[in-house]
């Protein structure tokens, strides 16, 4: 079947051939995307993006309003201190593990209570993945990418961003909806510009720094053994996404990618899940979330789906608050392995 296009306007239900689209991992699989109207990005050319960035200094006051599309920080928080300027970013990683999806791995008692919540889904049709942060542990790339670009054009009077400022009003925002919140003073447009420069120099990082979060390829094939529905769901713009998927050999996993701004609202409304479940022919009532941001669990709850959210990066309590069902270290938490075991895939022809 031919993979097509679908319009980012609800109301169009009009399909169409792709654009043709390469990639790094080639195969039988393959894609319908919501195809966007405007290209991709070149890549980050530091004289030019200094040069162009220089002029859009932010004036002070710009620390004063704070995002409001995503995880809301406790009182107080919105300040900026001091940071290393060190390049290399002070992020950690876990201990990789290693192991394929087994019952024996996680004894039922393992679960949370929350986790009762998704055993309600069984019988299990279709999993849905955001990816910065969830596949990928990309946070690290991306911090390093808006601290460098931010102290260029003098933000915070040039001292720069502290991880914990990224966390509380940068990560899983739309890109669109920190333009405004991070320059509010400053004409959309070159605050806009300033965000194609830093995807840019993201995707000119990520080749070699970008990792899957552990147990990732052990949870792909257990998805695959069981034919189950999946989709990729994410706010990124499509260059980043493709190449993210396409850097964890996963781009030929996913048939479907929804990117929020091709969408009528992107995340945290629940826009981009319900129209990914149109595209795959999935229903909410048997079909659950991976997250790992307050802004994308809103959106998968608003959406009438469970949310499991991966605490890679930010605080258990704010995803918590955000409304997930269960909160795991990686794919290869004992919590979310009881629960997988207890939730029964459907079969190709409907039964379990």
């Amino acid at each position: 079947m031919r993979p097509v296009s679908v319009s980012s306007s609800p109301s169009d239900a009009a399909a169409r051939p792709l654009l043709s689209h390469s990639s790094l991992n080639r195969g039988s699989g393959r894609r319908k995307r919501l195809v966007s109207g405007k290209g991709s990005s070149g890549e980050f050319n530091s004289s030019i993006a200094s040069h162009r960035m220089l002029s859009l200094r932010a004036p002070a006051p710009v620390l004063r309003r704070r995002l409001l599309s995503i995880s809301s920080p406790s009182p107080g928080r919105i300040g900026i201190g001091s940071s290393s300027s060190s390049s290399s970013s002070s992020f950690g990683r876990g201990e990789v593990k290693r192991g394929r999806i087994s019952s024996a791995a996680a004894p039922s008692d393992m679960a949370t209570d929350s986790g009762c919540a998704l055993k309600k889904l069984a019988p299990l049709e279709a999993i849905l993945f955001d990816i910065d942060g969830t596949l990928c542990d990309s946070d690290p790339i991306h911090f390093c990418a808006f601290r460098e670009l931010l102290q260029q054009i003098g933000f915070n009077d040039g001292v720069p961003i502290t991880e914990e400022f990224y966390s509380a009003n940068i990560s899983g925002g739309h890109n669109d909806d920190l333009a405004r919140s991070l320059f509010p003073d400053m004409d959309h447009e070159k605050a806009l510009q300033f965000m194609d420069d830093k995807e840019a120099f993201f995707r000119k990082l990520a080749p070699g720094q970008l990792k899957a979060v552990d147990g990732l390829h052990d949870l792909c094939r257990w998805i695959e053994d069981r034919n189950l529905k999946r989709a990729a769901v994410t706010n990124a713009p499509r260059a980043n996404a493709e190449l993210m998927l396409s850097l964890l050999g996963l781009t030929d996993f996913f048939p479907v990618l929804v990117i929020g701004s091709e969408c009528e609202r992107a995340k945290p409304f629940p826009d981009p899940y319900l129209k990914v479940l149109e595209l795959i022919g999935a229903s909410p009532d048997h079909t659950f979330i991976f997250e790992d941001s307050a802004s994308g669990i809103r959106a998968g709850v608003a959406a009438g789906m469970p949310v499991v959210a991966l605490t890679t990066r930010n605080p258990g309590k704010a995803l918590s608050d955000a409304g997930a069902s269960l909160l795991i270290n990686d794919f290869q938490d004992p919590k979310l392995l009881s629960v997988l075991e207890e939730l029964k895939p459907v079969t190709e022809n409907g039964q379990v």
